[in-house]
């Protein structure tokens, strides 16, 4: 009986978040003041303000998803939760698992996680990437299709986040005739997604080859638990294997499915908790396995169930 821990990425934020849990704990806070003296702007009034235009801006929603990770993180811990036996993240909550892994600090973690936020954003114009997501195709459908289209416009399928639920990246003009043919093909539903920079595609290699040289220059160390890592589904044999799958990490797939499988499988996971505002990956666990319990962990009244939970596993 053992306990995962994983953490969202962009998407879940909204106006308003973690309010009450603030108000209980003090760490919330906290993490936030931290985030401010290293990035020089409030992330904490932003997020209870909005405007909710400001949240959607990577630039903000990155260092935001981060800090909010860790903050919850920083909250179950000082409620006693022992370290779990594997971490993972979605997408930029790999960063997060990172610093939960104790493999980074949050200060060199949070500044390297605004660099990727300001490369992304520029990584092509503005107005010509983006998402989208395809639902009720097969994996490999999808990818034969985004291969059928793409060419010197670029559609690609990166997030294989739950059983006929994938999300494809690339230029704009691309993605809509993969949306339009996905429709033809009896796709259930076919749609744009409200994201400007086209994550994890081949388009962002050239930010990750920049991202790269931050890292060579941070103090990673081997993490304390296995971190499963978005590209490969499987924690890293060693420390320089899992810091090559991270510099990577921005312009390769996500492969969440595999790495709920992999919690579940290969480290004996019976209980997932998601640390992080809103429940984005505990609906996709429910897809993956309805079997295998998932709890989200964003205010007081989910904190107490979700120590409950655990105090249950024993």
């Amino acid at each position: 009986m053992t306990v995962a821990v994983v953490f969202p990425g962009q998407g879940s934020q909204s106006v308003g978040m973690l309010a009450e849990l603030a108000q209980a704990h003090v760490e919330v806070k906290q993490t936030f003041e931290e985030a401010a003296d290293v990035l020089g702007k409030d992330l904490w009034q932003l997020a209870q303000d909005g405007p909710v235009e400001a949240l959607a801006d990577t630039r903000v929603t990155q260092p935001l998803m981060f800090t909010s990770g860790v903050a919850i993180w920083r909250v179950l811990r000082e409620q006693g939760l022992p370290m779990p036996a594997a971490v993972a993240g979605h997408s930029l909550g790999e960063f997060v698992a990172m610093v939960a892994a104790n493999a980074l600090s949050f200060t060199e973690a949070l500044a390297l996680v605004q660099q990727r936020a300001t490369l992304m954003a520029a990584a092509v114009p503005e107005g010509a990437g983006g998402m989208a997501a395809l639902l009720g195709m097969q994996d490999q459908a999808v990818i034969d299709l985004c291969a059928s289209i793409s060419g010197e416009r670029i559609s690609e399928a990166v997030n294989f986040n739950a059983p006929g639920q994938v999300a494809i990246s690339g230029h704009l003009d691309a993605l809509e005739k993969t949306v339009a043919a996905a429709k033809e093909q009896g796709c259930r539903k076919a749609m744009m997604l409200a994201v400007s920079v086209p994550n994890h595609s081949s388009l962002m290699r050239e930010a990750g080859d920049e991202l790269a040289k931050s890292i060579d220059q941070l103090s990673f160390v081997a993490p304390e638990v296995p971190v499963i890592q978005n590209a490969t589904a499987r924690a890293a044999d060693d420390l320089p294997m899992m810091l090559e799958r991270l510099k990577a990490h921005v312009y390769s797939p996500v492969y969440w499915t595999d790495t709920v499988c992999t919690l579940r499988d290969q480290y004996s996971a019976t209980l997932i908790l998601e640390a992080g505002p809103n429940k984005v990956l505990t609906g996709l666990s429910k897809r993956i396995d309805r079997a295998l319990p998932t709890l989200p962990v964003n205010s007081p009244a989910t904190l107490e169930a979700a120590l409950a939970a655990v105090a249950e596993l024993g």
